[in-house]
Order: C-alpha cells, then sequence, then structure tokens
C-alpha cells in the first residue's frame, strides 16, 4: 500500500498539477491554433547557459530553411515534471508540440506506447559508429530508432588534487584506496565540517545512478543482458554493503547523505567540505569559476572499481524525438537532423558544456583547445554503464528507489530488500512479456 500511495504522490499528483495548468493540451490529434503549417514546436527543458546557443541554432536554420520557423517552448528543469508533461499529453496524442528532448530512460517507455515517431531513416547503419554505443542501445526499441543522441552524461568520481598530494596519495583506483585515502584525509584535517566522500543517498533516480555505479564497480548487474535479475547476486550485496559502511562503519559519508541530491553535494564540495564527490560532469564549470574556493584544485576521473574491474558511471543524456500525433513530420525530421549534426553539437559543446553524442567531435582540435575538460571524459562516456533498459524502467525505477533507501536507512537488511525488489521487478517485466 506504501508503495502505491508514493507513486501517487511522485506521479499522479504532478499529473493532476499539469492537466489543470498546462495551457498545450487540447485533446486527442488537435494542433496548437496561433501554429501555422510552417512553424515547428520544439520542447525542451531549461538548460543551464543554453538560451543564447537555442537561440543562434534557431536562427541558423530558419535561415537554411526559409519559410520554416521553430517555436520554443520550455519546460522546468525537474525531470520528473517533464516526465509526466510528456506523459499526459502523449496520452492524449495532442499534436501540440513536433520536436522534444526526452531523457535516455525515457525512449523504450515511450517506444512501447507508440509515441515516438521512427527515426531509423536519419541515422543509417553507416553513420552509427559515428555515435557512442550505450546511447544507441537505449534509444532502439525492436530492432528500430526512435530517438536520436543529442549529447550524453555519465557519473564521475571529483577529487581534492591539492589534498590528496598533501597527503601523499595518488587518486584512488578501487573502493578500498578510496576509503582509507579518506580517513587518513580526515583524520590529518581535524575538521568537523569536513567530509571524505559525498554521494547521492536521497531516495531518488539520483540514488539509483549512484548504486548502478558501485555495483558495476563491484563486477554485477540489475538485469542481465537476457533480462534476469540479478539484484541477489554477491556483487549486489556487497555494493550495498559498501555503500552503507561508507555511513556507519568507516564514517566517511556524513548522515545527512540520506537526503542529499547532486546539488547540497555540489555545493558542499564546491565550499571546500568534502575530499571525494561522486556526481555529474555538470559540476566542472561551478568548481573552476571565478571566486570558486576550489578552483584549481580539483581532478575527475571514472568511479572506483574492485581491482582488475574497470569503474563505470552511469549513463545518462539527453535525446531528440519527433511526436507521432505531429502534422509536422517531415520539417520535424529536418529539425532533428539538424540539432544532430556535428556542427551544432560541436556548437553546444563549445558554448553551454554539453558532451557531444558524436565520438568523432572529441577529436576536434577546437574541442580539445577550448573544452579540454569534456574532451578528456570521452574514456568515461565510451565505458557508460546504463540503467535497466526497458520500457517499464519509471516502475523498475521506484521499486529500487524504496528498497535501496529502505537499506541504506538500516530499515531493511540487505537480503530482504533485493528478494523482495526481485520479486516486484519479475512480476513488471512479466507484464512487459504480454504486450
Amino acid at each position: 500500500m506504501s508503495t502505491m500511495w508514493h507513486y501517487f504522490g511522485r506521479y499522479l499528483v504532478p499529473a493532476l498539477f499539469l492537466i489543470l495548468f498546462s495551457c498545450t493540451q487540447k485533446g486527442p490529434g488537435t494542433a496548437r491554433s496561433g501554429v501555422d503549417d510552417s512553424t515547428i514546436v520544439f520542447k525542451h527543458f531549461k538548460l543551464a547557459n543554453a538560451r543564447t546557443a537555442f537561440k543562434q541554432a534557431i536562427k541558423s536554420f530558419e535561415k537554411q530553411n526559409p519559410g520554416i520557423r521553430v517555436r520554443e517552448e520550455i519546460l522546468p528543469s525537474n525531470s520528473n515534471t517533464q516526465h509526466q508533461f510528456y506523459v499526459t499529453n502523449l496520452e492524449a496524442h495532442s499534436a501540440d508540440f513536433d520536436v522534444f528532448l526526452i531523457d535516455v530512460i525515457w525512449t523504450p517507455e515511450f517506444s512501447l506506447a507508440g509515441w515516438l515517431e521512427d527515426l531509423t531513416s536519419l541515422l543509417p547503419d553507416s553513420q552509427r559508429s559515428l555515435f557512442f554505443k550505450a546511447p544507441l542501445a537505449a534509444d532502439t526499441y525492436r530492432g528500430r530508432l526512435y530517438a536520436i543522441p543529442w549529447y550524453v552524461d555519465a557519473g564521475v568520481l571529483y577529487y581534492r588534487k591539492d589534498l590528496l598530494q598533501r597527503y601523499g596519495f595518488s587518486p584512488p583506483e578501487t573502493f578500498e584506496q578510496l576509503v582509507q585515502q579518506a580517513k587518513v584525509v580526515l583524520k590529518g584535517e581535524q575538521r568537523p565540517d569536513f567530509n571524505g566522500f559525498l554521494w547521492q543517498g536521497k531516495q531518488y533516480e539520483g540514488l539509483i545512478c549512484v548504486v548502478n555505479e558501485v555495483i558495476a564497480g563491484f563486477g554485477g548487474t540489475i538485469l542481465d543482458a537476457a533480462g534476469k535479475v540479478r539484484l541477489q547476486d554477491a556483487p549486489v550485496r556487497k555494493a550495498l554493503q559498501w555503500l552503507k559502511d561508507c555511513m556507519y562503519k568507516e564514517h566517511i559519508s556524513p548522515r545527512w547523505t540520506l537526503a542529499a541530491d547532486e546539488e547540497n553535494t555540489r555545493l558542499s564540495f564546491l565550499n571546500g567540505n568534502a575530499l571525494f564527490l561522486r556526481n555529474w560532469p555538470y559540476c566542472w564549470t561551478f568548481f573552476q569559476q571565478k571566486g570558486s574556493p576550489v578552483k584549481g584544485k580539483v581532478g575527475v576521473k571514472v568511479m572506483p572499481a574492485l581491482p582488475g574491474l574497470r569503474g563505470q558511471g552511469t549513463l545518462g543524456g539527453w535525446q531528440l524525438a519527433v511526436n507521432r500525433f505531429s502534422r509536422k513530420k517531415r520539417l520535424a525530421k529536418k529539425f532533428v537532423r539538424f540539432l544532430a549534426s556535428p556542427q551544432i553539437q560541436l556548437q553546444f559543446a563549445l558554448k553551454v558544456g554539453t558532451k557531444p553524442a558524436r565520438r568523432d567531435l572529441y577529436r576536434n582540435p577546437l574541442l580539445r583547445a577550448r573544452q579540454p575538460f569534456i574532451a578528456d571524459l570521452y574514456a568515461v562516456l565510451t565505458n557508460a554503464r546504463p540503467r535497466p533498459i526497458t520500457p517499464f524502467y519509471a516502475q523498475i525505477s521506484q521499486i529500487l528507489q524504496i528498497e535501496f533507501s529502505a537499506v541504506l536507512s538500516n530499515i531493511r537488511p540487505i537480503p530482504q530488500a533485493m528478494r523482495s525488489a526481485t520479486l516486484q521487478i519479475e512480476h513488471v517485466l512479466a507484464l512487459q512479456k504480454e504486450q
């Protein structure tokens, strides 16, 4: 029952809000009044520092395609709000927008529902090797491509270069090294507000990303290639125990980790209050900006792993999709092809700091000269670990959030929680087979 009310609070309440206050939904198959047949409506979230880049890209597209206009409509940056907006409108077969940006974890769900236009023809097999494999795999459903990768992301480990050097350490490659280095530096610094290792432990999607990375580092997986749930395997149990130990046994992670998200951990690290931080590449700009207490003191690397294994960051990023109910699909596909072009992906990388989905751009001399941090992420992005690729990921995520949080909060033992999660996810996947 608690799961049902959690789902209600997280998804249905925002849905009611969007239905009441959204001015876009007109009903099945309707088109927005005031938008003529030569205007494409482009829905996307508010991307930090990207207003000028979007305007310039749209102006360039309109110049190359006389008579075609693009209207931007911007959604909040909150991923859950965006997801519910799209679900609400696409379920109603709304034609109010034509091109939109979707999270990498939404593509299978939206594809199964029949809400996305098939974009296979936009990216022939001969061009797919130019893109990172992981987002392409996530955008493919039953052999067809339903979205085009626009920019990619992956979790990384930030570290204080100056402090590691002071105590004679190199950046950690293994979990054991991270713990031991954090304990030594904590003892040496003797600061009550200083922490060894910050990560996102709040009950939300960010927790799944962290646990997914640690599981990978222990040699495990949530779902295997055959779609079997592997949560009761030893690597998963050891990964969760290691995260618990960081808080309760080794004391390198604070108890407020259980309420921590990307932003409060970023701010704590930015203010000089941590040795290690697991977060996303977007933090780098903040750490290097003028006036930053840690400017010039931060390094970044892939997440640690067991000896002999390669660390992996959780795959993130956003994809370009076309609304299947759009009445301007030809123009919409033309706009998607333009935004996915190497020129535009490079433009956004240089001006906004997004990580291109095209692998070949990481060799571009301009990118390497002006955005060396992005260029150096190539190995991390190439080896990114996706979350389970399934149309039912939203339901699986809810299950995992609850059970992982119960483990880390000492509400349920690891074996009990993973057995419960396995049974629930197996039930969800059984429904998928019936589709």
